[in-house]
């Protein structure tokens, strides 16, 4: 049985919603920190709605935040398994803000940072009602081996990695951007020179640009 999740909302700029974004926060973090990002984009993409969902887990390393899945970065398959356990509880409620907002799911866009971004690119690409775009920032393909075999879509993706992470060393970029291109699923990518672990201002900019072109 999937995990209830919801999270802060922002209204389109316009008040009519005809897409959405879906923000996907990072380990130890919650939804509040990202959906301000929202209102970055408000005047590229007015007509846009945005959520972003609390993790389902409390955070061990974190009390006040959440996790999509414990880590302890000593494991080498926690992150395949916590993507295992965590899609369900993420595709039903895309189903749900689909439900909720009548849009078709080519009108939604999944955005993630760290823990957030493997999320969105392992859910995502699974979907057989395959979102508008994705894009991961400073994130990881989970488990590229069984991409082409488990891929139902192939929607537009944007990674976004810094070139001084050092929590997500900036290879993942690249070793994400070999896999996708052998599942054939179209993928552009920014590096963010002198940034570490986080998302700046031409990451932000370049994410805003690349969606709305996915969702006009």
């Amino acid at each position: 049985m999937p995990r209830p999740l919801d999270g802060p909302r922002l209204k389109p700029k316009s008040g009519t919603t005809r897409s959405l974004v879906v923000f996907l926060h990072g380990y130890g973090a919650d939804g509040n920190d990202l959906i301000d990002l929202g209102q970055s984009w408000a005047e590229l993409l007015p007509d846009t709605g945005f959520v972003a969902p609390h993790a389902p887990e409390p955070c061990g390393m974190a009390p006040t935040g959440r996790q999509w899945w414990p880590l302890t970065m000593r494991d080498p398959g926690e992150r395949w398994r916590g993507c295992q356990q965590a899609g369900p509880d993420l595709a039903a409620f895309l189903d749900q803000e689909l439900a909720r907002t009548g849009l078709p799911p080519n009108r939604m866009a999944l955005v993630g940072f760290s823990q957030g971004a493997m999320m969105a690119l392992h859910v995502g690409l699974r979907r057989a009602a395959m979102p508008g775009a994705i894009i991961g920032y400073s994130g990881h393909l989970v488990g590229p081996e069984h991409l082409e075999a488990e891929a139902k879509g192939k929607p537009p993706v944007l990674l976004v990695h810094g070139d001084r992470d050092e929590i997500i060393p900036v290879d993942a970029l690249f070793d994400a951007l070999d896999h996708l291109g052998k599942a054939e699923i179209p993928c552009q990518w920014h590096l963010s020179v002198g940034t570490a672990h986080g998302i700046d201002a031409g990451g932000l900019h370049h994410g805003g640009l690349f969606l709305a072109e996915a969702l006009r």
